[in-house]
């Protein structure tokens, strides 16, 4: 578009001023090539979150077993994770997603008793979230003095935790010697 001056009272210049702007039609056509490609990005970005959420539960727990593992070698004591669903006692039922606590076990009997210092409460996992632990991991795990995982009845303890959510998953692996490692894969999921 060319605008020429014509009122006689303005001077003018002899170059002529151009206004360039964008039609109707573009603006369509540019908010509707941006709402494509939106679509095919936000998928990724959820998945994105979601694997960020999983790994950051799955250093949560191992979080929580480096505490025990040293808590125990420290004090010379057994420590115990459980499944806790209220933040101050173990539970045989559910899952390790319902939460877990880190405590101080002085008798050895697994069980939160009157004195024994609880040392950190997790609480529930967001929902979508499963975190199962196979037959030796499956309601608590126990460090001796020593470092190492042992059952109640002083046997090695090791074995899998799985962490699953829809699309991503994590396995956790248990050593005999109480070291705990994060696999990508090996999960056992719903």
């Amino acid at each position: 578009m060319t605008i020429t001056c014509t009122n006689t009272n303005v001077r003018c210049s002899r170059y002529k001023i151009q206004t360039q702007g964008v039609t109707l039609v573009e603006l369509i056509v540019t908010v509707s090539i941006l709402a494509i490609l939106a679509t095919m990005a936000i998928p990724s970005f959820n998945m994105l979150v979601t694997n960020n959420r999983v790994a950051s539960y799955a250093n949560r727990f191992i979080g929580s077993l480096m505490l025990a593992r040293s808590e125990a070698a420290i004090s010379g004591r057994r420590v115990v994770v459980c499944k806790s669903s209220d933040g101050a006692n173990c539970v045989t039922t559910g899952n390790w997603a319902q939460g877990w606590i880190v405590f101080v076990d002085t008798d050895n009997d697994t069980t939160v008793d009157a004195g024994e210092n609880i040392l950190r409460v997790q609480s529930e996992l967001a929902g979508g979230f499963t975190l199962t632990g196979d037959t030796n991991v499956a309601n608590y795990i126990s460090y001796s003095s020593d470092g190492r995982t042992r059952l109640i009845n002083g046997n090695t303890q090791n074995g899998t935790i799985s962490l699953c959510t829809t699309g991503s998953q994590r396995a956790i692996t248990l050593n005999a010697v109480g070291r705990a490692k994060i696999n990508a894969t090996g999960a056992t999921c719903p």
